[in-house]
């Protein structure tokens, strides 16, 4: 069953469901998603969350033996699948319709996909899930609705501002939610409730740090390892949170990998940037970077990236600022071929 991004907090309000299908790259509307879910969870008496993240050689066996098992610390528990790839291959297939067709016993499962391609919208796992799940699409905001949608969130915490200010602050996003989101959080710390003026939020936008994750994913892409090692030093030194480095790093490397399969598949360049949302003077900058990075870099890199998140949210030990200083260093000084 179809259900839209807004309707979800109603609808975990009235009890969490066995099944949940996110499907999307847009990071904020996951993380909004996720973090719903999962308050939902712990109001209702969901006491432990375990994670699964589906890698190569995983073993689909994990989802049956979980259901199997006898949980020591909760009556209730949320298991939340990753499938960064969204290709589950011939045995996962077999395992998600399982899923799908039994649910795992005090379990509510959340199974995390990509924006898939149109021959996994159409097959039989996918058909499963989606006819016995609660299905949430997370859509991107195209250009011109993002005035709208910061109104929109402005409005959340008691505050409003003119039509062209609102163009203003879309515009220096460009496009990227997180960014946007960021932004309306930060006017909601700096004044109160009401109207903002013009100047107020240009000086509070304008306003930024020396160094900021953004910066960093434009020097990845530039090859520019000097200027790389200089904000990830910046950005360590001004204590910025790894997650929150990560974060703008999957937006840039995330469209640069589905352009670069469409390369791969003959389509117009073009055409596969601006369907990306990559514009003006972006495309300029991706275009290097995808005659400097190969398809197999890219996939690693977003495979890496996954487990970098584990890693910074304790679920794998390591240090997660020297594994994204190392990928980002390494990433800047590939060379062309």
């Amino acid at each position: 069953m179809r259900l839209a991004q807004t309707q979800l907090e109603a609808h975990l309000k009235q009890g969490l469901q066995p099944l949940y299908v996110l499907v999307g790259d847009e990071p904020l509307a996951q993380r909004e998603c996720l973090d719903a879910i999962r308050a939902a969870a712990r109001s209702q008496g969901f006491d432990e969350r375990n994670i699964l993240t589906v890698e190569r050689n995983f073993d689909w066996q994990q989802i049956q033996s979980f259901g199997q098992s006898i949980s020591l610390f909760s009556s209730r528990r949320l298991l939340e699948l990753n499938i960064p790839s969204g290709k589950p291959g011939v045995e996962g297939s077999k395992a998600l319709q399982a899923l799908a067709a039994k649910s795992l016993p005090d379990t509510t499962v959340v199974i995390i996909l990509p924006a898939l391609e149109r021959d996994a919208k159409n097959s039989a796992w996918f058909s499963a899930l989606e006819a016995q799940s609660q299905t949430i699409t997370l859509n991107e905001i195209d250009a011109a609705n993002l005035p709208k949608w910061i109104a929109n969130r402005l409005a959340l915490q008691g505050q409003h501002t003119s039509v062209q200010t609102l163009e203003f602050l879309a515009h220096q996003v460009e496009g990227n939610l997180l960014a946007a989101n960021q932004e309306v959080q930060k006017l909601g710390l700096l004044y109160p409730q009401g109207e903002l003026s013009d100047a107020t939020v240009r000086e509070a936008v304008l306003n930024v740090s020396r160094y900021d994750a953004f910066q960093l994913g434009e020097a990845v892409l530039a090859g520019d390892a000097e200027r790389t090692v200089r904000i990830l030093q910046g950005l360590q030194d001004e204590g910025e949170n790894a997650v929150a480095v990560m974060n703008p790093l999957l937006w840039v490397l995330r469209p640069l990998l589905r352009i670069k399969q469409a390369e791969m598949r003959g389509e117009n360049l073009t055409s596969a940037m601006t369907n990306a949302r990559i514009y003006g003077d972006k495309q300029a900058l991706v275009k290097r970077a995808l005659t400097r990075l190969s398809l197999r870099q890219l996939e690693a890199t977003l495979q890496k990236l996954a487990d970098i998140d584990k890693t910074a949210k304790g679920v794998m030990l390591g240090d997660a600022w020297l594994e994204i200083s190392r990928l980002c260093f390494g990433l800047a000084k590939v060379r062309g071929r």
